[in-house]
């Protein structure tokens, strides 16, 4: 039998391969205390509570406390909850952490909606399939439900509202970060469209900010179907591979699940009673797609804007792979996310300047805001 190898750069090896086997171990707990909303229990009982009082909230006639304290242990140790231990021998008491601070539920900024939509066993199962996609090609979503992402959507209304709550809570906070970090990218827009908008809180909280825009919250029909009313957003359905609605600026943002059904659908661009804008924003859309369906976005952008004045700002992330900034593994781990959702990927810098240039776009500046992504500010002229 092979010696087992006892150095201690080994030794370390061994361990890290360990924590990656139950790495997964970390975004369960989080969805669980997301689920049972930890975070809301600690936060109503004014910031400290024991383990006890943590069950008795939970909406159970018989939580299983024990179950509860390993969970808890660990996030603890994740440093996702804090835990003041008493030298006398009493209960451990509970508090928040400036992570947990984000899964508070009533929180106007809460990625608790994100938690639960990235950990849901269908957006989970197409992980498995990677090696088969390595070795056959092919769609891992589709390999594990039998359908791309959009069909099986549009077709069930638990994942649709899912999915449009999990972007409906980033939309919150990155439009935050986009106007704190691009403050005069909207003065001059007078009304704006935001294409592939989801239910419409992106360009909500844009106008909390600019509340002299017109806006129009720009999707398929089936998203806006369940969308909110607005005071001042018009919510109007289409196809953004068939046609966006003329601009003189265009901001492409993170899309929703909804924003791509390749069947046909009549864009309603060419109606009388149709909405004008003077821009079009879109958020998290292009890393969705592959880059000849982001060429054909972005040539569609380029029709729809003024030629001299005219502007693409895409709220994406710029991949840096062997950077150590804030959020640079997150998104590689991103990249992952979506070659397990979508044909798309997220893009390096010069991955990004050649699908603009094939669009159309061959100038661009890259802004970085508060935020995971950054703002691509680009120009056909």
């Amino acid at each position: 039998m092979e010696a087992i190898e006892t150095s201690e750069e080994s030794l370390r090896g061994q361990a890290e391969i360990w924590q990656h086997i139950f790495s997964f171990a970390d975004s369960m707990a989080l969805k669980c205390a997301v689920e049972l909303r930890i975070a809301d229990i600690i936060n109503s009982n004014n910031g400290l509570v024991t383990l006890s009082q943590i069950a008795s909230s939970i909406a159970s006639p018989s939580p299983n406390i024990s179950f509860l304290s390993r969970i808890m242990r660990l996030l603890v140790r994740k440093k996702i909850f804090a835990a003041n231990h008493d030298s006398n021998g009493g209960e451990t008491l509970y508090g928040l952490t400036r992570s947990s601070r984000w899964l508070l539920r009533d929180s106007e900024l809460s990625l608790g909606p994100m938690v639960l939509m990235e950990n849901h066993p269908w957006l989970v199962a197409p992980w498995h399939c990677f090696s088969q996609c390595v070795k056959e090609g092919g769609i891992a979503f589709k390999m594990a439900h039998g359908q791309e992402i959009w069909d099986f959507a549009l077709q069930n209304p638990e994942l649709n509202k899912l999915f449009n709550d999990g972007m409906a809570c980033t939309s919150r906070i990155i439009s935050r970060a986009i106007v704190s970090g691009y403050k005069d990218g909207f003065s001059s827009i007078g009304s704006l469209v935001d294409v592939g908008g989801g239910i419409g809180e992106m360009m909500s909280e844009i106008m909390k900010s600019y509340p002299h825009i017109k806006g129009i919250n720009f999707d398929l029909p089936h998203v806006i179907s369940t969308a909110p009313k607005y005071n001042g957003i018009s919510h109007v359905h289409g196809d953004m591979f068939q046609a966006v609605p003329q601009a003189d600026a265009v901001i492409m943002k993170l899309p929703s699940i909804n924003t791509r059904d390749r069947r046909k659908i009549p864009a309603r661009l060419d109606a009388p009673s149709r909405p004008q804008a003077d821009a079009v924003i879109m958020k998290w859309i292009l890393h969705d797609w592959n880059d000849e369906d982001c060429v054909k976005i972005l040539k569609n952008c380029k029709k729809a804007i003024p030629k001299k004045t005219g502007k693409v700002i895409i709220v994406e992330v710029v991949l840096q792979p062997d950077s150590n900034e804030l959020f640079d593994e997150t998104g590689l781990a991103l990249d992952l996310a979506i070659l397990a959702h979508t044909t798309g990927k997220e893009r390096t810098e010069p991955e990004w300047k050649k699908i603009l240039e094939e669009g159309g776009f061959p100038r661009y500046n890259i802004i970085d805001i508060p935020a995971f992504p950054s703002i691509i500010e680009a120009f056909h002229e």
